[in-house]
């Protein structure tokens, strides 16, 4: 605000040297102008031989003279000097009209007196008429102007800055409210927010705008907490499994069975890896930029159908009949029970009960059915990703049957990919629920016959940056996955 001040200080002073100066200016031109209209009247009469003695003047603050070549005078006012010329002879040499300053005292007066020269004839005789008029009168007025300016200059400026100082202080008060909020808030309390101002303009913008920042801020932070939460509470189950494992073991010496306890191990350490490699990639996930509009650089085009069937190949259980499946580029071709399904190739008919991945009976039956080559664009492990969880997640719930199924799109911009089981299905108030990480249902926290709850995050999180979206719905019996893929783009 001082700066402001002075600025504004600065800027009342220059002014106030302009004004003086064109009043100066302004006053000197009329003085210049009456003089001139006096001297052509006086030289008109002069061309007409009708000069009269005295000559004739309006008001007391002129005078007037004729002089001749020699320095006469040949007319004067009344009131002028009638032996000596206003002005010094080599200042009557010269042609045209001319002006110039002379000291009071040459006329009588005090100050200077302006005096201007008209040439004109008289009789054929070459003459010069001066008239002079006294400035004094110019110069009283512009002291007057800077006594009055030297004056009010200070009280302009104090009263400026008592209102810049009172409206400055009214604009920033909210500011200094926000300041003082922000100070206060010290992260531990979720509820701590800015002040904002009732006044409808850009400090009740900016407090609002800080105050969603600041929601979103404590959002991240009560997933965050909640993420390390979850992740030290899945970390430690499978370590504490181990170190009971061991400790028993220990104990019991000679009589423990060293090969179960190892295989009890192993089971405990591949989980123990799955889930780090789940956190890792979420992490990765979170780490990585929102992608641009389009397929990411790393994407290639990949067949829905081999990938399906290649998905359900690496799956333990039996393979159901009257599968259809199409490789890359393939028309569909039916398929027997117990027939392998490979990726890339169409499947080949083989004798029923010849299945060719071994699974328990009680495994659910995996079914792959594809209407036709379906392209898409994508980075080829992270739809095997996504395709691997939803299947894994379906055969953790499945009863008897896991559909696998493709519909190409016709006229649409996405292919249609839907896992399908026959399992108790989700309630339709959890669909959206079980997409959280760490979230699982009640008759799924069982954690050795299911997984830690990140599954269908990855799923989201991976399809969301390929361009596409999954959903659940109800199959009735079951629960059905709706995958919506890109489809692959024409080239130009």
């Amino acid at each position: 605000m001082v700066l402001g001040v002075a600025g504004l200080s600065v800027g009342l002073a220059l002014g106030g040297v302009v004004l003086l100066v064109a009043l100066g200016w302004t006053l000197q031109r009329t003085v210049d102008e009456e003089a001139f209209r006096t001297a052509d009247a006086v030289a008109r009469l002069a061309g007409e031989n009708a000069l009269p003695d005295p000559l004739p003047v309006a008001g007391g603050q002129l005078r007037v003279q004729v002089v001749d070549s020699a320095g006469r005078i040949r007319a004067a006012s009344i009131d002028a000097d009638r032996l000596v010329p206003m002005v010094r002879p080599d200042q009557l040499a010269g042609e045209g009209r001319r002006r110039t300053v002379v000291p009071g005292q040459r006329l009588g007066w005090q100050g200077p007196v302006r005096v201007v020269a008209v040439p004109a004839r008289v009789a054929g005789e070459p003459v010069t008429v001066l008239v002079g008029r006294s400035t004094v009168d110019v110069r009283h007025a512009t002291q007057a102007a800077r006594t009055v300016l030297l004056v009010a200059f200070p009280l302009l400026v104090g009263l400026l800055a008592v209102v810049a100082w009172r409206v400055v202080g009214a604009t920033l008060r909210p500011v200094e409210a926000l300041r003082s909020g922000a100070a206060e808030i010290t992260g531990r309390d979720a509820a701590d927010r800015l002040p904002v101002p009732a006044s409808q303009d850009e400090i009740h913008r900016l407090a609002v705008t800080l105050n969603d920042m600041l929601d979103r801020l404590s959002a991240a932070r009560a997933r965050q907490r909640s993420f390390l939460a979850d992740a030290a509470h899945e970390l430690r189950s499978p370590l504490t499994n181990m170190r009971t494992e061991l400790e028993v073991a220990q104990r019991l010496g000679d009589r423990s069975d060293w090969p179960a306890v190892a295989a009890d191990l192993l089971v405990d350490t591949e989980r123990l890896g799955r889930l780090v490699d789940d956190l890792l990639l979420l992490a990765r996930l979170d780490e990585q930029p929102a992608r641009p509009a389009g397929p990411p650089r790393e994407a290639e085009p990949v067949e829905l159908g081999g990938l399906l069937a290649e998905v359900a190949a690496r799956r333990p259980g039996p393979r159901a009949a009257g599968t259809a499946v199409s490789g890359p580029g393939s028309p569909a071709s039916p398929v027997v029970a117990g027939s392998p399904v490979v990726s890339g190739s169409p499947a080949s008919p083989v004798v029923a009960g010849s299945p060719v991945v071994s699974g328990s009976p009680a495994s659910p039956v995996v079914t792959v059915a594809v209407a036709g080559p379906a392209w898409t664009v994508g980075v080829p492990d992270e739809l095997r990703r996504v395709l691997g969880n939803l299947v894994d997640n379906a055969v953790r719930h499945a009863r008897e049957r896991i559909v696998l199924a493709v519909e190409p799109a016709v006229d649409g911009a996405y292919h249609l990919v839907t896992v399908t089981d026959d399992g108790p299905g989700i309630p339709a108030a959890d669909r959206e629920r079980v997409f959280r990480r760490f979230t699982r249902l009640d008759e799924g926290r069982a954690r050795d016959a299911g997984g830690a709850g990140l599954g269908l995050a990855i799923v989201r999180e991976l399809v969301r940056r390929g361009g596409g979206t999954v959903e659940l719905a109800d199959a009735g019996p079951g629960l059905v996955v709706r995958l919506r893929l890109p489809v692959l783009p024409e080239p130009d």
